[in-house]
């Protein structure tokens, strides 16, 4: 499965320019630098800006899905010259490092956004690209760049990993005709991603397309669900009971045990199971070790209702290739979060195929049991922007972490916060 190796934000927000795990210039340069692990854990101070790096994958998301100034103009982020870092004139770019699988080289994707003349939000720059095998001493070459609008697109071949030498490269762009997009605002993996001639394009887009970015509030998850069956979870969380109705129906064998699994990790719950409504709607029952009678999820409290659903994500047949949720400790008792975090570290670390995870967390207790490498520390610098360093960094905490103190003790001690 597909994974996020590095990622680069500019000017967006108050992350006037940080980086994380390994980018390709990284390569370039001979520096050692780990890649992202499968579990990464943000922490931080209020105002360090972890919603903003949250928000920073969504802003991408969007991009993909509606075009850069619909994205500009979403989830309350009230335009581009909000989002741009204060002060700044420059673009807002994104950078994505990641692998296809563990058997092909990595990929670069960098995305730059400006403004135009009539002060609208366009894409300045767009590069979809993967280093040559035997060309690490030079900038990877790309399947994709544009410039403006206009650029070209190099289709390479399904069966091969790489472009299989500079010339072949070459001669491949000189036959390519410059190609212009009709609508620059619009991101050039969507156009190209959605043609079979381009399929290391499409496999970049269905990979955005795929990532799973929680907005999950309980009230919506109370909601009663329409009939039907639905293959995953919302964002909101409010197709919960059509998530379920879906597992039940497609792996019935399974099914029971997904429940049965699930309850045992909840603190207060013996079992949950399912009835169905005469309309067809499938509801969920948690039954109270302290009472006889079942309660539905419309009774549920906020935690358990937040604990389940996340848990039955994990469950999920056809996992998301990249899952980021902001705060999962929200409206969850200290055993609660210890227990989820747990759960999110031994699925990501463990299960094969399973979703590379994301957390940004103010929560000490979901640190315990993750390691120094997990774990990254954002901070404000002087100039009232962040900075990010990864815990490992610190020889002190790594060979506090080795005497198996927990990261969450040291993160209240302030052996955790920014130097």
């Amino acid at each position: 499965m597909a994974k996020i190796e590095g990622f680069r934000v500019m000017n967006f927000g108050v992350l006037k320019n940080i980086k994380m795990g390994e980018l390709w210039w990284d390569r370039l340069e001979r520096a050692p630098v780990a890649p992202l692990t499968p579990l990464t854990a943000v922490i931080g101070k209020n105002g360090a800006g972890k919603s903003t790096l949250f928000d920073a994958f969504g802003f991408l998301a969007d991009a993909l899905k509606h075009g850069v100034e619909e994205a500009c103009d979403m989830r309350g982020r009230g335009g581009f010259k909000r989002i741009r870092t204060l002060g700044q004139t420059g673009p807002i770019t994104l950078e994505v490092y990641y692998r296809e699988d563990d058997e092909t080289r990595p990929f670069t994707y960098q995305l730059s956004i400006d403004v135009d003349d009539a002060d609208r939000p366009y894409v300045r720059y767009e590069k979809l690209s993967q280093t040559q095998r035997d060309r690490l001493d030079d900038a990877p070459d790309p399947f994709l760049r544009f410039q403006s609008g206009k650029g070209y697109v190099w289709a390479g071949d399904e069966k091969k990993d790489l472009i299989p030498s500079l010339e072949e490269y070459q001669e491949g762009i000189r036959k390519t005709d410059v190609v212009e997009l009709q609508d620059k605002r619009k991101l050039g993996i969507v156009a190209f991603g959605a043609l079979q001639q381009h399929p290391r394009i499409s496999k970049f887009r269905r990979f955005i397309e795929n990532w799973y970015l929680s907005y999950f509030t309980p009230n919506a998850a109370r909601a009663l669900p329409l009939a039907g069956p639905q293959r995953h979870l919302s964002a909101s969380g409010d197709n919960l009971g059509n998530v379920v109705q879906f597992l039940k129906r497609e792996h019935p064998k399974k099914f029971s045990s997904i429940l049965a699994k699930i309850a045992e990790k909840i603190p207060g719950i013996d079992k949950i199971d399912t009835t169905e409504t005469q309309d067809n709607r499938l509801l969920l029952r948690f039954y109270d070790k302290d009472f006889e009678d079942p309660f539905y999820a419309q009774q549920m409290s906020d935690g358990t209702l937040k604990v389940f659903a996340y848990l039955l994500l994990l469950e999920d047949p056809d996992p998301f290739p990249f899952v980021c949720i902001e705060e999962p400790e929200n409206c969850l008792h200290p055993e609660l979060v210890e227990i989820l975090a747990g759960e999110f570290h031994d699925y990501a670390t463990k299960r094969r195929g399973g979703s590379q995870i994301f957390v940004t967390t103010h929560q000490p207790n979901f640190l315990d049991g993750l390691l120094p490498e997990e774990i990254w520390v954002l901070a404000k610098g002087t100039d009232g922007c962040s900075t990010i360093r990864r815990a490992s960094d610190d020889p002190l905490v790594r060979n506090l972490a080795k005497e198996e103190l927990p990261l969450g003790d040291l993160w209240r001690s302030g052996y955790l916060d920014a130097n």
